[in-house]
């Protein structure tokens, strides 16, 4: 009933109560101011008693609804407007919605019932206000906690794109559909499925932000699990299947069997080489397969591609042979050699030993890399296990065939030092052909440890070929052979007990390295090392030193510094004890009545020719030394011309 009626109602209801009470107030006598109703006088309904006031608010009451505001209520149409629709809820006022709120609903008519929310009993303007839009959401969401609690099934339109993966409309809600959850291949354009309707299950539901995420994948892997179990069950090894290539990965491809996937390797793919199986195969492309292997438990099926032709070694020309020249195109290169393959599925290996005829080996790369088309010698072929080995030094002469011809032994050459090792270093006199420098042959000399005390790797070296060994393609090379040996001249020049000025180069535990004239190194014993004062010598610390030891065979010099002042004091000690004695003899013969100036000048006599026995004998040691430095000056030309007029000068 709506308001007007209810007012009608009332009006008419009104005046058949009002009627008996006038006419028994136009017979009654003019009332007195006493009996007058103030109360009543201008107030609506005035006139009733209690009793009929009751029976009138109740019956009113009775018409009406009582409703709350967020309640979901059912609605009749009672209008359309161009804007509007009326809809009556059995309340006091009508409510009005707007007819965008009805667009689903494209055959609306008076009459039909609706379902909408109460969003406020009354507006400013008395009007109630409802809502379809909001009560079609709050059902909504309903039914997508309803899906997600039971598992059920709900349908909903694709709306839009977004980052990874597309929003649905279920109701009015729009849930999120994930990339991945739309199909179960690989999905690359989304906006196929812009506008589509769909079935999709409720995987996740966020109550409080009131958002959900669906899947259509879910429907489509529980439809396809019966089929691979049909699949797995008819399965066998060696089973020629057809199937569509679904994704791509460096290892290999998935091939879609019609509800199953299966792996082929890369490996399996091609009987050449391939590095990506985009090379051979691409997506969506449909391809013949065999089944090499399966695990019905895990459902891993392994497939074949190659295995559908036959091997390439099988059709391997005869004329391949050991010896035979052939040309490929290199597909791998390792540490220890490249791969050529030289027809789809026939590789051979070039290791690094036969790629130069250098005895030292070399990094791969530096010969070639991948992608290049080579030429090689047929070493080896196995064709039972489908093996190669080819060469490509081999293509040029052996350097080793005239070795005694190009380097004979005593002859003298330049070349790079490829190599340090601790005994030696390797020096390459040409292409393949190598040679080592003991490092006992690089000086006459010093006492080098280690090669790299004496010169860097790379670096250009003059050496001289001493033995060749062609069975093991050993060259023996020398450096200070360059050089007559000066340990000849040192011979006569560093003579035992004899004294020279030394500096101390490095200071070890057993002694010190001491550096002495014609750039010859000497050794002294730590003992040997104490002066005068009680200390011992240090580092760049210069003194005299005398040898001790000499041998020409080790190049060996051992020298002292202490018996150097030792001596020096023991001829001091021996001259006082003489004059000691000389004194105590004169002493005596006075004693014994002989004449003083006899005993006097017979015993500086004797002195005297003791004194010069000594002069000569010093003189003919400096006369030696002399002619020892000219000698060494004249072959070894070493010193300068300077430093040997000191040293005469000094001698």
């Amino acid at each position: 009933m709506t308001e007007k009626e209810l007012e009608q109602t009332v009006a008419t209801e009104t005046t058949e109560v009002a009627a008996p009470k006038k006419a028994a107030a136009a017979k009654s006598t003019t009332p007195t101011p006493g009996d007058f109703d103030w109360e009543g006088t201008g107030k609506k309904g005035g006139g009733y008693s209690k009793d009929e006031r009751k029976k009138l608010e109740d019956l009113y009451a009775g018409t009406l609804s009582v409703i709350e505001t967020n309640q979901m209520v059912k609605a009749t149409v009672a209008a359309i407007t161009d804007r509007d629709v009326v809809l009556n809820i059995g309340f006091k006022s009508d409510g009005l919605v707007p007819l965008s709120e009805f667009r689903d609903k494209p055959g609306l008519a008076i009459g039909d019932e609706v379902e909408v929310l109460i969003l406020n009993q009354e507006d400013k303007n008395g009007q109630l206000v409802l809502s379809r839009k909001a009560a079609r959401i709050l059902n909504a969401w309903d039914n997508i906690v309803s899906s997600h609690e039971n598992d059920t099934v709900i349908q909903g339109r694709v709306k839009s794109r977004t980052k990874g993966g597309l929003v649905v409309e279920i109701d009015g809600i729009e849930t999120f559909l994930p990339g991945s959850q739309i199909d179960v291949k690989p999905v690359r354009d989304y906006d196929q499925y812009v506008g589509k309707t769909m079935e999709f299950k409720v995987v996740k539901i966020n109550q409080t932000l009131r958002n959900a995420v669906v899947s259509h994948k879910i429907l489509i892997e529980s439809d396809l699990e019966a089929q691979k179990i049909e699949i797995m069950s008819k399965m066998e090894k060696g089973q020629v299947l057809e199937g569509t290539v679904k994704n791509m990965t460096d290892f290999g491809v998935f091939v879609d069997l019609g509800g199953v996937d299966g792996l082929l390797h890369i490996t399996d793919i091609s009987w050449g080489r391939i590095n990506h199986p985009s090379e051979v195969l691409q997506l969506d492309q449909k391809i013949q397969v065999v089944v090499i292997d399966f695990d019905d438990e895990k459902k891993r099926i392994s497939l074949g591609m190659k295995q559908l032709t036959s091997h390439p070694w099988d059709a391997m020309t005869e004329d391949i042979q050991p010896g035979s020249v052939v040309k490929g195109r290199v597909v791998t290169v390792a540490d220890y050699g490249a791969f050529l393959e030289i027809m789809p599925g026939v590789e051979g290996l070039i290791h690094v030993s036969e790629m130069s005829w250098s005895q030292h080996l070399r990094n791969p790369q530096d010969f070639m890399k991948a992608g290049d088309e080579v030429e090689a010698v047929v070493l080896s072929v196995d064709r039972d296990d489908r093996k190669m080995s080819l060469g490509i030094k081999q293509l040029s002469p052996d350097p080793w065939i005239n070795i005694t011809e190009r380097f004979p032994v005593g002859s003298r050459h330049k070349g790079i030092v490829r190599n340090l090792t601790n005994f030696g270093l390797f020096v390459e006199l040409g292409e393949g052909v190598d040679g080592l420098v003991h490092v006992s042959d690089l000086s006459w000399t010093k006492k080098i440890n280690h090669p790299a005390e004496f010169i860097k790797r790379d670096e250009e070296i003059d050496v001289i070929v001493l033995d060749i060994d062609i069975d093991n393609r050993r060259l023996s090379l020398g450096h200070k052979q360059l050089e007559e040996n000066p340990w000849e001249t040192f011979e006569t020049i560093f003579l035992e007990g004899s004294t020279h000025k030394g500096t101390v180069t490095a200071v070890e535990e057993k002694g010190a390295v001491v550096q002495l004239p014609y750039g010859v190194e000497g050794f002294a014993p730590k003992k040997q090392l104490q002066k005068a004062d009680g200390k011992a010598l240090h580092g760049e610390e210069e003194a005299d030193f005398k040898v001790i030891e000499f041998s020409k065979e080790n190049r060996r010099i051992v020298v002292s510094h202490t018996r150097t002042w030792q001596e020096l004091k023991a001829n001091e000690k021996a001259a006082e004890d003489a004059e000691v004695a000389a004194y105590t003899k004169k002493t005596s013969a006075k004693k014994a009545g002989k004449g003083a100036g006899d005993e006097d000048r017979s015993t500086l006599g004797d002195l005297d020719v003791l004194a010069g026995l000594k002069e000569q004998f010093m003189e003919s040691e400096k006369l030696a030394q002399v002619e020892a430095i000219k000698k060494m000056d004249a072959k070894a030309k070493k010193p300068s011309k300077k430093a040997k007029t000191e040293d005469e000068d000094e001698a």
